[in-house]
C-alpha cells in the first residue's frame, strides 16, 4: 500500500512542477509523456513513462513508441532507453519520473547526436508537394440564414434547452401509405 501513497505523493508533485508547461502530458494518473525540444526542432522525442503497481520499487515503463518519434531510428530510441534505464536503476526506490524528464532534457543534444536532420525535411517536403497554395483555413463554410418566421417556429418547437421534441421528425407510415395507393389507381 505504501508504493500508492508514494505514487500520489509523486503525481502531485508531478502536476505542480509542470502545472502550465506544453511539453509534459498526463495520460492518466500513472503515466506521463514529455516532449524533449520544441515542436519544430527536427531532434524533439517525446518520453512515455508508465508507472506499474509496484512502482517506485519496481522500474516505470519506459516507452518512445509515440507517433511523434517516427521519424527517430530505432538505434537511437533504443540507446536513449538504454541510457534512460541507467537512470531508473540509479533511483529505484524513490520518485524518478521528474529525474527521467530532466535527465533527457539535460542530455538531449548527446541522445540525438547521431541522429540524421534530413530525415525530419524530406518528409515534410514530400507532404507539402501538390497541396494548394491557399490555405484550408481561408474556406469559410455558409451557415443557412433563417428568417425571423422561421426561428420563431423553430422556437416554439423546441423545448426549453433548444432540443426539438422526440419524433420531431418521424414521417407518419400511415399517411405515406394512403398515398401512395391513390397514385397506383
Amino acid at each position: 500500500m505504501a508504493a500508492n501513497e508514494d505514487q500520489e505523493m509523486e503525481l502531485e508533485a508531478l502536476r505542480s512542477i509542470y502545472e502550465g508547461d506544453l511539453c509534459f502530458r498526463e495520460l492518466s494518473p500513472v503515466s506521463f509523456q514529455y516532449r524533449i525540444g520544441e515542436s519544430g526542432d527536427p531532434k524533439a522525442f517525446l518520453i512515455e513513462v508508465s508507472w506499474p503497481e509496484t512502482y517506485p520499487q519496481t522500474a516505470p515503463v519506459i516507452s518512445m513508441d509515440a507517433f511523434f518519434n517516427n521519424t527517430i531510428s530505432s538505434a537511437i530510441k533504443q540507446s536513449i532507453l538504454d541510457k534512460l534505464m541507467v537512470e531508473v536503476e540509479a533511483n529505484l526506490g524513490t520518485a524518478m519520473t521528474y529525474t527521467l524528464f530532466e535527465y533527457a532534457k539535460d542530455n538531449k543534444e548527446v541522445f540525438m547526436e547521431n541522429q540524421p536532420v534530413n530525415t525530419v525535411t524530406s518528409v515534410s517536403n514530400s507532404i507539402s508537394i501538390g497541396t494548394p497554395d491557399v490555405p484550408p483555413s481561408k474556406k469559410k463554410e455558409k451557415k443557412e440564414q433563417l428568417s425571423k418566421t422561421q426561428k420563431r417556429k423553430l422556437a416554439d418547437k423546441t423545448d426549453n434547452k433548444g432540443e426539438l421534441p422526440r419524433g420531431w421528425n418521424w414521417v407518419d407510415v400511415i399517411k405515406l401509405s394512403k398515398t401512395g395507393s391513390k397514385d397506383d389507381e
